[in-house]
């Protein structure tokens, strides 16, 4: 969807600007993830709702390191923590994963710039495409402001997935053990 001239992928970002595909599609908004929004999730990178560093943006756009990410407010009794990072604004049917990972310890209070990406600290999370690690924002040239949404969810049990797992079946392990869960939401465009 990027390929092309820039003036081409610019008229394309214009041309769909309209297209979303939208909130409601997010996990976060999902039957059986609803839960407490107890969990405080910040980056030092950037507040919520702002913009990201161009050094978090995707290969081609910028250095596409994972933000440093800290939280905290976790309930007792958290058997792992998940993070899915989406993109709701992308112009498909669905929003674009751009980092699922489960399995993550509950003694952790957050992870270091760089940490997410693929063959760092926690590099096997997978994304759309079958990406593993992060992903980093590449909006459509002249598509708008596109969101970022970082959500962090407490479950209860062991989801037992394996590093591969694709984010629809995170989601679905995830149905009906969520503790409490927390939203950082960051912008990018181009």
């Amino acid at each position: 969807m990027t390929a092309g001239p820039p003036k081409r992928r610019a008229l394309l970002g214009r041309l769909l600007r309209n297209r979303r595909a939208g909130n409601s599609k997010l996990a976060w908004n999902q039957p059986g993830l609803q839960a407490p929004d107890t969990i405080t999730l910040t980056s030092p990178a950037f507040a919520d709702g702002r913009e990201m560093p161009v050094g978090s943006a995707g290969k081609g756009v910028g250095a596409n390191v994972s933000p440093p990410l800290a939280w905290h407010g976790l309930p007792d009794n958290v058997a792992e923590l998940v993070l899915i990072v989406e993109d709701p604004d992308a112009p498909l049917p669905r929003p674009v994963v751009h980092l699922a990972l489960a399995g993550i310890p509950p003694e952790l209070a957050g992870f270091a710039e760089g940490d997410l990406n693929e063959g760092g600290l926690y590099g096997s999370g997978r994304g759309s495409f079958g990406r593993s690690g992060y992903a980093g924002p590449r909006p459509v040239p002249g598509h708008g402001a596109h969101s970022y949404v970082f959500q962090l969810y407490a479950v209860s049990r062991p989801l037992g997935l394996p590093p591969e797992a694709r984010p629809s079946s995170i989601v679905g392990a995830m149905r009906a053990a969520v503790l409490a869960r927390g939203r950082l939401d960051g912008t990018y465009e181009r």
